[in-house]
């Protein structure tokens, strides 16, 4: 597992195949907290999503890169008010 104090607010989030996943707004726990910008549309809109730490392959200059493609990882995000307890 990546070392998340490397992860930095504004860093950019992107998939194993260079793809733009995300903005970090922070890191939550096991989780990093995407802004709200890049929450996608529809029901999705204004709401925050998490991409689990364990998807994180390294973080290199500032950008935070993913061990799965953008369109696999966006499968794994979830929603601020979906979080299971």
């Amino acid at each position: 597992m990546v070392d998340s104090t490397q992860i930095k607010e504004h860093a950019e989030v992107i998939g194993a195949d260079g793809v733009h996943v995300g903005t970090v707004d922070h890191v939550e726990g096991d989780r990093i907290k995407l802004t709200k910008k890049d929450s996608g549309e529809g029901s999705h809109r204004g709401h925050h999503h998490y991409i689990p730490l364990g998807l994180v392959a390294e973080i290199e200059g500032g950008t935070v890169r993913l061990s799965a493609n953008a369109d696999v990882a966006v499968t794994f995000e979830e929603e601020s008010d979906h979080r299971p307890m």
